[in-house]
């Protein structure tokens, strides 16, 4: 599993341990992943505690580790449902909303209490990767035991968050923790004492790779009945390289828009070719503008060029 800023898979009781100081307080220092950091100890430790099982043990103080906290995620709804496209080098913000229920007795205004969306690929208990906020979300309790709330998954692509392989189908989940006045760098920290909810399973979109089109259709100015030339590339981002690589045998549709109108109309569909070059030819008519246009597969976004104006003689 990779995570930024977390910890190897180790006992749930160290996993925590290993926290310097609640997230709350770290916060001060400066640091803008302290939540981030302190979610992916947590969750690792709600997956790998002393019980062997994902979830914690109904007996925490038996097998020194946290106890289940009674608090349920439901609504979580990732991006408004669309997908997720990361270029080679950018920072997505991904907005997120869920609900909140919890035992009353459950402090969810508490300065050490905290949760929050993620979303993982592949298996809720063993997934190849997780991806955080870099804060946890913001609650507003609707009744004594219900909260509406909001939050942000924050994705990196030049910070080894994510390789090309990660493109695809992921899942979304809930993460709540209260250390309930437990600070784990003291010598009398009790993990029997912090509760841990952790919630996998919901839908969450696609996470894919941007993908970017070129276009250039020449010569300029044509005679009517000439032929244009029409060339572009089809590339997407590499998360591994951190750059933008070609992208071979996909099909791209070549589009064109009369200068009075607003509308394109589809002209043919070719294939990229090695490095993602795009070439084909049309007779000129009138004025107007050619594009590429790619509808993307799962693992990659759809993309637009702009179009290009071929002035016609």
């Amino acid at each position: 599993m990779r995570i930024r800023a977390t910890v190897a898979a180790v006992s749930g009781a160290l996993a925590l341990s290993a926290l310097a100081v609640p997230g709350a307080h770290a916060a001060d220092s400066g640091s803008t992943s302290t939540y981030r950091a302190d979610a992916a100890k947590v969750r690792e430790a709600a997956h790998t505690a002393t019980s062997g099982k994902s979830a914690f043990s109904a007996s925490a103080a038996a097998v020194d580790e946290p106890y289940v906290l009674d608090a349920t995620f439901s609504n979580v709804k990732v991006n408004k449902g669309k997908s997720i496209v990361v270029g080679a080098t950018t920072h997505v913000t991904v907005p997120a909303t869920y609900t909140l229920t919890h035992a009353a007795d459950v402090d969810i205004t508490a300065a050490d209490f905290f949760s929050g969306p993620y979303i993982y690929k592949g298996s809720f208990d063993t997934p190849d990767n997780v991806q955080f906020g870099d804060d946890p979300g913001t609650c507003t309790p609707t009744s004594s035991t219900t909260a509406s709330c909001v939050a942000d998954i924050d994705i990196y692509a030049n910070e080894g968050y994510l390789i090309n392989s990660d493109a695809g189908a992921w899942k979304a989940a809930g993460l709540a923790y209260a250390y309930n006045g437990q600070d784990p760098s003291s010598p009398s920290f009790d993990i029997t004492k912090v509760g841990v909810a952790d919630q996998g399973g919901f839908t969450s979109p696609k996470v894919q790779r941007l993908s970017k089109l070129t276009v250039n259709a020449a010569p300029e100015p044509v005679k009517k009945g000439k032929t244009i030339t029409v060339t572009g590339k089809l590339t997407r981002a590499d998360w591994e390289t951190n750059k933008y690589v070609g992208l071979s045998g996909q099909t791209a549709t070549l589009q064109f828009r009369k200068a009075n109108s607003t509308t394109y109309t589809n002209v043919k569909g070719i294939k990229s070719t090695a490095g993602g070059a795009l070439k084909t030819t049309v007779k000129a008519s009138v004025d107007g503008y050619y594009r590429f246009t790619y509808a993307g597969i799962t693992s990659t976004a759809a993309s637009t060029a702009t179009g290009d104006y071929i002035d016609v003689k």
